[in-house]
């Protein structure tokens, strides 16, 4: 299969690549605006790119994404960012920036990429969520723009779903939950996540794989724990 992975360069996203590439019928597509760590695997079957997926075009991706695949079989949007802010010190640049990352830059990469998903037939697209963003689990002071950009993302999927349904393109949200990332340590410095990014990568691998047979339009949870 041809996969396509957002913001790859550390932490899920890296580790989603790595377990990608474990299976040898998988080529790997990934994007960053750092590509160190990627470009220290130097692996054949892995296409990596500079990418920052909220001030790139549409134009531009789909070219380095078509110049490299003739379709798309799965397209993982793990690329995100995390404003730790009281709701009162946020400013619209912060709100900005959160969506135009965590959502604007989905909607722009699942236009430019969408003839390459019909031509797969059987595409599946996994938006990479938040319990931060799903109606009624717990929330946290600091977290709103985060929150609300993914609860926006996690409606997006509902709305894709039901719109691309005649193309054979199945569209999930996993809203996940605390994982020992970067990202959380910076949301909460003194929590100690079980989940590593090793562990979740492999759920999230076989889920892209997998559970467009049983899915589409789903947001589903996928947390042992609060946050």
């Amino acid at each position: 299969m041809n996969i396509v992975i957002t913001g790859a360069g550390k932490g899920i996203g890296l580790a989603l690549v790595r377990r990608f590439l474990t299976f040898p019928e998988h080529r790997v597509w990934a994007c960053s605006r750092d590509v160190s760590a990627l470009l220290a695997l130097e692996a054949p079957r892995l296409s990596v790119e500079v990418l920052d997926v909220a001030g790139a075009t549409a134009a531009t991706i789909h070219r380095q994404v078509s110049d490299c695949f003739s379709q798309v079989d799965i397209l993982i949007h793990n690329a995100g960012v995390l404003i730790n802010k009281p709701f009162e010190s946020t400013d619209l640049d912060d709100w900005q920036q959160v969506f135009n990352v965590n959502l604007f830059s989905a909607v722009k990469i699942n236009q430019a990429l969408l003839p390459l998903l019909c031509s797969s037939g059987a595409a599946h697209i996994v938006h990479i969520g938040s319990m931060g963003g799903v109606q009624g689990a717990s929330k946290f002071p600091g977290l709103s723009a985060y929150s609300a950009s993914k609860a926006a993302l996690a409606n997006l999927t509902e709305c894709m779903a039901e719109e691309l349904k005649s193309t054979g393109i199945h569209v999930n949200c996993l809203a996940l939950g605390a994982v020992d990332t970067e990202m959380l340590r910076s949301a909460f410095p003194n929590y100690t996540a079980e989940m590593s990014s090793d562990q979740m990568a492999e759920f999230i691998c076989d889920f892209s794989l997998n559970g467009r047979a049983f899915f589409n339009g789903k947001i589903l949870p996928v947390a042992t724990s609060t946050p």
